[in-house]
């Protein structure tokens, strides 16, 4: 099962940034998508193939989640019963036979970190216990933009981001403590060479001097590691100051 996750800052937007390319080019069996900006009769698209699933935020054009999926899933659930990121449409979690998928958008924090405090003190702990809901059930595959460079390789210039927005200690604690009730970070597992970014800023020519950060993960049960083909990222996908990321899990049915 090939499985990517876009946050794409705007669905609308990029549908006419060759987003239907993208889509028929990589023939995903599953897509997270963050960020939709949206509410599903303001998109005017067909996705050829796919059942979408939403979850928009109340307020409009703002934050959300969307998945598109060839299989049916056994079952879709919005949100993880935290009021504040429930309004805002950051969870999207299916069922399929093998495993859960979680499409998440994390909360930023801001750049004077004031939602730091609701990130780690009341996100952290809902997020984790709706992925230790799960996991008690079956693996889970979380995917998305978890607004967190975990270490100093996962962005460009970690000295010169200590202490702001996505590179303080608590966020990257709090991505650890996801790591260590049972997941595993599927790109660093298999690439642990720096370099490798899936968000760059506008300004400053940023994305062309490869400045940049990897806030968009896929995470897997420790469970499911056996079953990693592959991990990677797409940087030269347009259309978004991020880009995709992207694994491979090896089905265990015919």
């Amino acid at each position: 099962m090939k499985i990517l996750t876009w946050n794409v800052n705007g669905l609308r937007a990029v549908l006419g940034k060759g987003f239907p390319g993208f889509l028929a080019r990589e023939n995903p069996d599953v897509l997270g998508i963050q960020e939709i900006k949206a509410r599903p009769e303001q998109v005017d698209a067909d996705f050829p193939g796919y059942r979408v699933y939403w979850n928009p935020a109340v307020r409009p054009g703002y934050s959300g989640t969307a998945l598109l999926t060839r299989e049916e899933p056994l079952s879709v659930e919005n949100g993880i019963g935290e009021t504040e990121a429930d309004s805002e449409g950051r969870v999207l979690t299916a069922e399929f036979p093998d495993f859960f998928v979680v499409n998440t958008y994390v909360p930023n924090v801001g750049r004077e970190l004031a939602r730091l405090e609701y990130r780690v003190k009341v996100w952290g702990p809902a997020y984790r216990d709706h992925l230790a809901r799960l996991s008690a059930k079956k693996p889970v595959v979380f995917c998305g933009d978890m607004n967190v460079a975990h270490e100093p390789i996962d962005l460009a210039r970690p000295k010169e981001n200590i202490g702001n927005a996505g590179f303080t200690d608590e966020e990257r604690r709090d991505f650890r403590d996801i790591l260590a009730v049972g997941f595993a970070d599927s790109f660093r597992t298999l690439c642990p060479d720096g370099g490798h970014y899936t968000w760059w800023s506008y300004r400053s020519g940023a994305r062309e001097k490869n400045i940049g950060w990897r806030i968009d993960y896929v995470g897997l049960s420790q469970q499911l590691l056996p079953r990693l083909r592959a991990a990677w990222i797409l940087p030269r996908v347009m259309g978004s100051d991020h880009c995709p990321a992207c694994v491979e899990i090896e089905s265990v049915r015919p």
